[in-house]
């Protein structure tokens, strides 16, 4: 790693945590006030953590990780925990930082079905399949327990079960309900459940499915699979219903609509046809998050639809759908970035009176390990047939029918973590950040950002060491919503980030604002806000990168450029008081080095020129909306 790391490690601990995760400093203000409220901390009510974990992780239990990893839902929370687990081949690993909260996300389709079959257990082998594959898998011969998991995985693309399941699923839920009971512990670690639902086919509509109640509340149902339908608006109608009669609260969490080929953020239905306001508000309810980046590609931007912003190229999947079965053609891209959903959402908010896709930021893993590793000098791939080798980097992790769309080890992401502002770390009260949308997702550096809107934020809000009493007191937060305001107001915007100790500084923070103009249109625009060093932007009002020093040889680089922390206040220069918009935050930390490189250093290997060996971690915000209604 760098080697300024360790001093701004404490630098950066005794300077700024104050200033953006807590508020320490008392305000000046009346002696006899200052006297009564001495303590800084006495009567504040809004979030001062912010909480890292995983919203999507698989084990064993779904089918698709359990024909080759052995790892399952407890070792996911011992791991998540902080505790040092063994891989399914064998390798040590552990967090460098545990996690506040993990949603352990294991498929619905055939819930719990691989380790019952290993087990040899009773239900399945009084079934002619399940006695059939249970064989194969016991023979001893590799070549004919691989014939097996294949045909086991591609079971779940026929639109019946290939067996009864009803009670495999119902006894592998409650077995996981209870164990994320036991180890949840509310203010230290929050195990919270949820399941994937998961659709048949190469374009992916999947959805994270998360409870903010324990074990009581979940086992009022099963895990909502593609064979009960494979249509998602069928989901959120049976979550929806099972709200009503439970009590129970739920919600949903999209994600990779880059494998979608223009299916996730369609205007249209499943079906093909028009968006009603009553779906509309349905979706709008049930899905409040998205989550924008992971191992299986970064869904923020696309360069083709976004080229005027030099950073929409990340970590890019974007040549076919989730299987390689269908090519990409460009006109899908339009429906599978969640930035161009966002704009998309204000039109049909235009049109219906509801915005289904006013979606907060939250990021996972997707692992398949029942491994939450999203740092690059620690990633352990999508699924344990990509653990750390010298070879992983070249292995195919998902094999299409054309090989032009086969996806090969080295373009895995190194996957993200949600950051979420939550006032203690209970189900409860993360569950409701979520559903407030005060939350961030990440691509794996743990910065903490805060983000406020309002209508008279000024350059003096930045000098406070409280950008939070200040951003609550006078503004929203990330998630948040501006209603018009006085004639010729213009909203304004603090932001505030400061660097992960163990990664990067931070380069920049920007502001992506997207707005509906009076023909129906929408557009976008980028702001550089704050950032490091005494750059100015050019002609082009670009501004100048702000170097590298990565050295890739040794996998190390040096914090000599960038900023520990940066703070600023924005007003939009172009606003119209009779357009809807939004503004969200990008934070850009300076390069370093993505996981080829550490693998390629670990192993003493040279991977060719096509493979990256520098990345730019980034946070995305959820936005801040504003609604020219009154």
């Amino acid at each position: 790693m760098g080697g300024s790391i360790v001093p701004l490690f404490v630098t950066v601990l005794c300077s700024t945590t104050c200033a953006l995760a807590q508020d320490m400093t008392p305000q000046p203000g009346d002696v006899k006030a200052e006297a009564d409220n001495f303590s800084p901390y006495a009567g504040r009510e809004f979030p001062t953590r912010v909480l890292w974990g995983d919203t999507h992780l698989h084990t064993a239990v779904s089918v698709d990780a359990g024909t080759m990893c052995r790892l399952g839902q407890e070792d996911a929370l011992r791991f998540a925990r902080g505790q040092e687990v063994t891989t399914t081949h064998g390798l040590k690993v552990k967090l460098s930082r545990p996690l506040d909260f993990l949603v352990v996300t294991d498929h619905a389709a055939m819930y719990g079905l691989m380790p019952r079959l290993l087990k040899g257990d009773p239900q399945i082998l009084a079934q002619e399949q399940g006695k059939r594959w249970y064989d194969m898998l016991t023979s001893g011969d590799e070549s004919e327990a691989f014939a097996a998991a294949m045909e086991i995985v591609a079971s779940l693309s026929k639109p019946e079960p290939p067996m009864t399941a009803d009670g495999i699923v119902k006894d592998a839920w409650r077995e996981y309900t209870d164990l994320a009971d036991r180890y949840n512990e509310p203010g230290r670690f929050s195990a919270i459940i949820g399941y994937e639902y998961t659709t048949m086919g190469g374009n992916n509509l999947n959805r994270n499915v998360l409870f903010r109640g324990d074990a009581q509340a979940a086992n009022q149902t099963i895990p909502f699979s593609q064979f009960d339908s494979q249509n998602p608006e069928d989901l959120w109608m049976a979550l929806d219903a099972f709200q009503k009669q439970s009590g129970a609260e739920v919600l949903c969490i999209p994600h990779n609509g880059n494998l979608s080929n223009g299916r996730m953020f369609s205007v249209q239905t499943f079906d093909g046809e028009p968006y009603t306001r009553e779906l509309a508000e349905l979706r709008a309810r049930m899905e409040p998050l998205v989550e924008v980046t992971q191992i299986k590609g970064d869904g923020e931007a696309h360069p083709l639809l976004s080229p005027n912003d030099e950073f929409a190229d990340f970590e890019t999947w974007d040549r076919s759908n989730l299987n390689g079965t269908e090519a990409k053609t460009p006109d899908m891209l339009k429906y599978e970035y969640v930035r161009e959903a966002l704009k998309t959402g204000l039109y049909l908010e235009s049109k219906l009176g509801v915005n289904p896709f006013r979606y907060g930021m939250v990021a996972g893993t997707d692992s398949h390990t029942a491994l939450t590793t999203a740092e690059e000098e620690n990633f352990f791939g999508k699924h344990s047939g990509v653990e750390p080798d010298p070879h992983r980097w070249e292995h195919v992790v998902i094999e299409a029918p054309d090989p032009e769309f086969t996806v090969m080890g080295w373009q895995q992401a190194a996957a993200g973590y949600t950051a979420v502002w939550a006032t203690e770390n209970t189900r409860a009260s993360i569950f409701d950040a979520m559903k407030r949308k005060e939350t961030y997702g990440t691509t794996g550096s743990r910065m903490v950002v805060r983000f406020f809107g309002g209508w008279d934020f000024d350059a003096s809000d930045t000098e406070t060491r409280l950008p939070a009493k200040t951003g609550y007191a006078k503004g929203v937060p990330m998630g948040g919503e501006l209603q018009r305001a006085a004639d010729g107001a213009k909203p304004s915007f603090l932001v505030a980030a400061m660097k992960d100790p163990y990664s990067g500084n931070l380069d920049r923070i920007q502001i992506v604002k997207g707005w509906l103009d009076s023909g129906g249109e929408t557009h976008e625009q980028v702001y550089d806000v704050v950032w490091s060093g005494d750059r100015a932007p050019g002609a082009d009002g670009k501004l100048p990168s702000v170097g590298n020093t990565v050295d890739v040889a040794t996998a190390t680089w040096s914090n000599s450029i960038g900023s520990p922390e940066l703070i600023g206040v924005w007003e939009d220069p172009d606003f119209d008081p009779d357009q809807s918009a939004f503004y969200y935050v990008r934070v850009i930390e300076i390069p370093t080095p993505r996981w080829t490189a550490y693998e390629a250093l670990r192993y003493g290997i040279e991977m060719p020129a096509e493979v990256p060996m520098t990345v730019t971690e980034r946070a995305y915000t959820s936005p801040i909306w504003y609604s020219p209604r009154d």
